[in-house]
């Protein structure tokens, strides 16, 4: 988690909502990601999309099946969707989204019985570190 921090903070130096992620595979980091979307006018490009897909580029294979994302933020609809079809086994992250949360607090897309794949998800881990630089960014957002 300390790395998908690492991830964060390069978002925030970006001027992008400070999330990072990263996909780790046998003790492994095969993905990095962090927000790019104003960078690159991209609405997907989320840190989880861009960590899954580093992730499958180096397995050489979309099925990430024994693949572990750890997040900052608390994956929306769209990043939710992505961590089912690309089957990985478990999702970390660290603040909850009351807002935009799938993976728990608005919806529950990662463990909805209704589809074949069902991922694993543990939140707030490293809450704090995780709040704090989003609320950190905001807050110079709003000063400036």
């Amino acid at each position: 988690m300390l790395q998908a921090l690492h991830e964060a903070e390069k978002a925030y130096e970006a001027d992008e909502v400070p999330v990072g992620a990263v996909v780790v595979y046998e003790d492994r980091i095969i993905g990095r990601g962090y927000n790019q979307r104003e960078q690159l006018n991209d609405p997907t490009a989320h840190a989880e999309i861009i960590a899954i897909t580093a992730a499958a580029n180096t397995l050489e294979d979309w099925r990430l099946n024994n693949c572990t994302l750890f997040v900052t933020k608390e994956p929306c609809p769209m990043c939710a969707g992505a961590i089912v079809n690309a089957r990985l086994k478990m999702v970390i992250f660290g603040c909850y989204d009351e807002e935009a949360g799938c993976c728990g607090s608005l919806y529950q897309l990662c463990g909805d019985p209704r589809f074949k794949t069902k991922v694993s998800v543990k939140g707030g881990v490293l809450e704090k570190q995780s709040i704090s630089l989003i609320q950190d960014f905001f807050k110079l957002q709003r000063s400036t």
